[in-house]
């Protein structure tokens, strides 16, 4: 299967949130599945290398307007890359190439991802695939939100994010087929 992982671009080597996202490419190779990701640093980087080190495929997707924004090229780890102009392109093509998505701790850009995702499977746009938001981060965020918004949120709706609390139990919400 195919794997889009989000996740900020600021961790760097050694740093727990970097081997995090390295451990997390690790194992979704040693399961057959294709890395894709935004191809640039941070756990971007890291997913790509750990999945790349374990022996699997490693696809980044990236855009002009990023590079336009920062000095930055595809990581050293990415197998195939896919070249977009706009953000909003990259976007669509991480979610719809996606069997399932997994979303390490990030910011303001990971976190656009994850709703923007969340929605388009909720007004059926794109078909209903695994959303997995890993660690307690995640977790506060959505909680909070549905304490504060929860008359605006059905719990069908809440049953479409699924939380780990790390890497490693990330891998129970795969599909029976996909784990």
């Amino acid at each position: 299967m195919k794997v889009t992982v989000f996740g900020g671009a600021s961790p760097q080597t050694g740093q727990p949130a970097y081997e995090d996202a390295c451990q997390l490419g690790t194992i979704l190779a040693r399961n057959g599945h294709t890395v894709l990701t935004g191809g640039y640093l941070g756990t971007m980087e890291a997913v790509s290398r750990g999945a790349a080190e374990a022996g699997g495929y490693v696809i980044g997707i990236t855009c002009e307007e990023i590079e336009n924004w920062r000095s930055v090229r595809a990581n050293a780890w990415v197998h195939e890359e896919w070249r977009c102009t706009s953000l909003q392109e990259r976007l669509e093509k991480l979610m719809t190439a996606a069997d399932i998505v997994i979303a390490l701790p990030g910011g303001v850009g990971t976190f656009t991802e994850i709703t923007l995702l969340w929605n388009r499977i909720l007004i059926a746009s794109l078909p209903p695939r695994p959303l997995i938001l890993i660690g307690s981060g995640w977790h506060e965020v959505f909680q909070t939100f549905f304490s504060q918004f929860g008359s605006y949120i059905t719990e069908r709706d809440r049953r479409l994010l699924s939380f780990a609390s790390n890497v490693g139990e990330a891998i129970r919400f795969f599909p029976a087929q996909a784990g």
